[in-house]
């Protein structure tokens, strides 16, 4: 099976100018295509997304943190909420959590750059251009809902479950994951801002000159990164997460959290490999990144998460269910 094409005739903008940026400020849905259109292109390699054992066992790892070990697999139909590249989905459905699929995103670049993954990769997946708090699904569509570092660039998040759970069938699931709570948004935020400018200073000595990106492309970064403000709208507390995903009318709700340690080293890590050349790094830099991060996460996972309260972790992720229909005598 392979994907279809895409439907949506709206057009990938991969170089907003700065005056469309401008615009975006005053438009956060403007911002959000602007800014994964932008990344779409790159958005794979900036954020060493593979669809191999290695990102099959992160996103599967993810699903079972929040839903556990036991759930009963494969859902039938599975859609994702602002898919970017097709990461959580795509990985989910290689390990048989779901059958069919379907994307959709505000960028119409990343809609095409899930797609072709999707085809790639031979599974059955579909994708609209479509917003997360209109799904332009029917009600009862879907057994499964995901979705990946989307609910905190949704202006009204309850409104979006809400949606959810319409087009889930009765007793359908929602697993949303790499959400960033708010205390660790914070030391994130300052971990990437300080490994920026530290990086792009040293490259300016004559010395490392070899290390250091384009001007074109910095400034080029530097105004994508300044729409962050836009489009990053929300940041979590686990337990604020887990009442407004009640408030929309699931059941079953949980929310778990991760990666405290690791966020020390994979924020530096990431911010550091943007801002460099690529190409300049090789295996054996991916390979420390990697492990470096792997050991972290089991230090989270095996000591910190018993001691350290869950607000304090980086990534918070959330499940609920769609409750039964109702019974008619």
């Amino acid at each position: 099976m392979t994907a279809s094409p895409t439907p949506d005739p709206a057009a990938p903008n991969p170089h907003a100018s700065a005056e469309q940026v401008q615009a975006a400020y005053s438009d956060t849905k403007l911002a959000q295509v602007l800014y994964h259109d932008w990344e779409a292109a790159t958005y794979d390699e900036k954020w060493s997304i593979s669809y191999d054992e290695r990102c099959n066992s992160y996103a599967r790892g993810r699903f079972d943190a929040v839903v556990g070990g036991d759930a009963e697999v494969p859902y039938g139909r599975a859609l994702e909420l602002g898919c970017g590249t097709g990461f959580f989905l795509l990985n989910l459905m290689l390990t048989g959590v779901a059958t069919t699929g379907s994307v959709t995103d505000l960028s119409p670049g990343m809609v095409e750059v899930a797609l072709r993954n999707a085809e790639g990769l031979g599974l059955d997946v579909d994708g609209r251009v479509a917003d997360a708090e209109t799904i332009p699904y029917e009600d009862d569509s879907f057994d499964l809902v995901v979705g990946h570092a989307v609910l905190h660039h949704i202006p009204d998040v309850q409104k979006t479950l809400a949606e959810v759970l319409r087009v889930l069938r009765p007793g359908g699931r929602f697993v949303f994951a790499g959400e960033p709570t708010t205390i660790g948004d914070r030391y994130a935020r300052l971990l990437g801002r300080t490994t920026w400018e530290l990086t792009t200073r040293a490259t300016k000595l004559p010395a490392l000159a070899s290390w250091r990106r384009p001007q074109a492309e910095l400034d080029e970064s530097s105004r994508a990164a300044a729409l962050e403000a836009v489009v990053d709208i929300h940041t979590f507390d686990p337990e604020a997460l887990e009442r407004t995903a009640l408030a929309a009318g699931a059941i079953d709700v949980r929310a778990a959290t991760e990666e405290l340690a690791a966020a020390f080293l994979g924020w530096p890590v990431r911010t550091f490999e943007a801002a460099v050349p690529a190409g300049k790094l090789g295996f054996g830099w991916a390979r420390f990144a990697f492990g470096g991060w792997k050991k972290l996460s089991r230090l989270d996972e095996a000591v910190l998460s018993k001691v350290v309260p869950r607000k304090f972790f980086y990534n918070v992720m959330i499940t609920g269910v769609k409750p039964p229909a109702p019974v008619s005598l």
